[in-house]
């Protein structure tokens, strides 16, 4: 019965996303068809067999191994300010951000990230039937973030049309920055964070090719990569070093304002209505839970999660699915931690177009106008990573 119901829960993705598109005379269902069959191969790979469970946990010990070495620098800046024994999230999840983006700044100064983009960015053109630029785009959202990797594609911004846009900022919003990723391990299990990572770059096209369907000229599809002005590598590491202490700072400070706020609303609802926030906003999910494959019994909670994660952000959720009380199954607690990985929130309308402002206006400005629109694909990308993952765990 799972699998009729994840089948079910495709079709119904699919079929949302058709009926919000631009011109559906134009969509291809070929790549749409085959790039699914790509995530449920994908998925079964990285879950159900020898080779990708090594996969994963080679990962996750890359990661974990980061988070070790990042710690020797934040217990020298910090040591002493935790009791034995305990662990404040801001210091052993966020403060670590700060390394790996020191990192990644280093694989992007020797030219590993931009090859590495360029390259897998091009084979992806070749399944999605997209042009060369959406595909690098997604890669490099990826890997460098939502916001940063418009700067890499500055020259190009105040050409492309608004189809094209669309697909640029689906992309950013739908993924996640490999900077935050090792935060997201201490979280969740990461074999369900590797497994999201890579249906989302795939989910991401099949949504936009749905929503957004459009042609691309084989003499429009140039791929022009915006070099950043020549540092030294002192000054570009200590420029990725302040710029991970920032990501880690603003994540903080919404932690304790979204966290404070949805406290809050919990008090006020459960005064007037005997009825939590979040719990009311679980009632509202649930169908959409149930859909993913998520028994009805556990529904309204996982609802609740995924509601959560929408209004707020994914380390809100992520904090409440490992920290709650919940007696959620393990083949909910992997369709869950699926939804939580990626950057479709409310929160993320504003950041986009706030990146992509700052370097065309007027691109800036039609980004603002289609973000609901935008936060909507993003979200259904996220449910259909999910679904696929209910049919093979």
């Amino acid at each position: 019965m799972q699998y009729v119901i994840s089948i079910l829960g495709i079709l119904v993705v699919l079929f949302l996303a058709w009926i919000a598109s631009s011109d559906r005379e134009e969509i291809k269902l070929k790549p749409v068809i085959i790039m699914i069959i790509i995530q449920i191969l994908l998925s079964l790979l990285l879950l159900n067999t020898e080779i990708g469970l090594l996969i994963t946990k080679g990962i996750a010990a890359v990661f974990s191994k980061l988070l070790e070495l990042a710690a020797e620098g934040v217990n020298f800046v910090f040591g002493g300010i935790a009791n034995e024994g305990e662990g404040p999230f801001f210091l052993n999840v966020l403060l670590p951000i700060v390394f790996i983006s020191a990192l990644i700044g280093i694989l992007q100064y020797i030219k590993v990230l931009p090859f590495l983009m360029k390259w897998i960015g091009y084979i992806l053109s070749k399944v999605n039937g997209m042009g060369k630029l959406e595909s690098y785009n997604a890669v490099a959202s990826l890997m460098v973030g939502q916001s940063e990797v418009f700067i890499t594609l500055k020259k190009q911004l105040g050409h492309l049309s608004k189809q094209r846009l669309y697909t640029l900022c689906a992309s950013a919003m739908s993924t996640v920055s490999m900077s935050i990723v090792g935060a997201y391990m201490t979280m969740l299990e990461p074999k369900y964070i590797v497994t999201a990572l890579v249906l989302n770059l795939f989910g991401g096209f099949i949504i936009a090719t749905l929503i957004n369907p459009y042609d691309v000229d084989a003499k429009e599809d140039i791929l022009e990569i915006e070099e950043h002005e020549k540092q030294s590598f002192f000054e570009m590491l200590g420029e990725y070093i302040m710029d991970g202490f920032k990501v880690a700072i603003v994540v903080g400070a919404m932690l304790i304002g979204y966290t404070a706020l949805i406290a809050g609303f919990n008090y006020v609802f459960e005064l007037v209505l005997n009825i939590s926030f979040q719990e009311l906003l679980g009632y509202i999910f649930a169908p959409i839970a149930f859909i993913m494959g998520i028994p009805m019994s556990e529904a309204v909670s996982a609802g609740g999660i995924m509601a959560t994660k929408l209004v707020t952000n994914e380390f809100v959720a992520m904090l409440d699915l490992s920290g709650g009380n919940y007696q959620f199954s393990e083949r909910t607690l992997g369709i869950l931690s699926v939804f939580l990985v990626s950057f479709a929130n409310f929160a993320s309308i504003g950041i986009i177009a706030g990146a992509v402002k700052g370097l065309n206006e007027k691109q800036g400005n039609t980004v603002a106008r289609f973000g609901l629109k935008l936060l909507y694909g993003a979200t259904l990308v996220s449910v259909l990573s999910s679904i696929i993952v209910s049919l093979v765990i």
